[in-house]
């Protein structure tokens, strides 16, 4: 089965229906375990302290904030490209949960900064960038509760979507295009993780817990927002007999 055929919302019905079970286990089992082992069984840092405790929380977080809205832009291209209301429920689907998982970052994220920086908040640019984001969010959200006609609000939240996308790069690079005192890329780079494996194995874990706990909310939504559109279309269909 391709993407193209998930399309069909009796497809994607049945497909998520199976897949969901899974992902929730998994969300459980590496949240659970990543919890744990973050809270319980990682040491203080020599600097930081027990306050490095709370990057098991934000940085998956602001991961999966990122990740939420790419997944609503892609949606939202194949709503405008291909006219299916399903990308359009997926994209609209993803929104506030994007949202909430933003503003978890920028919480905690804040709450890590006053004993790093000295300060709650600080105008740098991958905060800045960051809180944008979560501003597209709420405009986005806004605009589909503002225009009634469904098909007129999912074309326009689309083309907010697509412009708003551009901020995603910026908020990926914003640590090496300006100096900020946000740290860079510790992860990803070249020769291996910056990060020691007693902190990386558990933030792994709740990144996968993270990102499983995403999917299946997305997928409860999308299967949500299916249901009320089908219903809507029985109340017109039985107001018109």
């Amino acid at each position: 089965m391709n993407i193209f055929e998930l399309a069909n919302p009796k497809r994607f019905m049945r497909f998520s229906a199976a897949l969901l079970p899974w992902f929730w286990t998994i969300a459980v089992l590496c949240l659970g375990a990543g919890l744990y082992i973050g809270l319980f069984r990682v040491p203080p840092d020599y600097q930081q302290g027990q306050t490095v405790k709370i990057m098991f929380i934000h940085v998956p977080a602001a991961w999966v904030g990122m990740m939420a809205y790419a997944s609503m832009a892609v949606a939202s291209l194949f709503g405008l490209v291909n006219r299916h209301p399903l990308a359009d429920a997926a994209a609209k689907a993803a929104a506030p949960l994007g949202a909430v998982f933003t503003a978890l970052a920028l919480i905690t994220g804040s709450l890590w900064g006053k004993p790093m920086w000295g300060a709650y908040w600080v105008w740098d640019a991958r905060l800045t960038s960051f809180l944008i984001l979560f501003f597209l969010y709420l405009g986005y959200m806004a605009l589909w509760s503002a225009i009634e006609d469904e098909t007129r609000a999912a074309r326009a939240c689309a083309i907010l979507a697509l412009v708003g996308a551009v901020n995603l790069p910026i908020i990926k690079y914003s640590v090496d295009w300006w100096n900020t005192l946000h740290q860079g890329e510790s992860i990803f780079v070249k020769g291996g993780p910056l990060i020691a494996p007693v902190f990386l194995w558990p933030l792994f874990l709740m990144a996968f817990g993270y990102t499983f706990l995403f999917l299946a909310l997305w997928m409860v939504r999308i299967r949500t927002e299916i249901l009320a559109r089908r219903a809507r279309t029985l109340q017109l269909r039985m107001g018109t007999a």
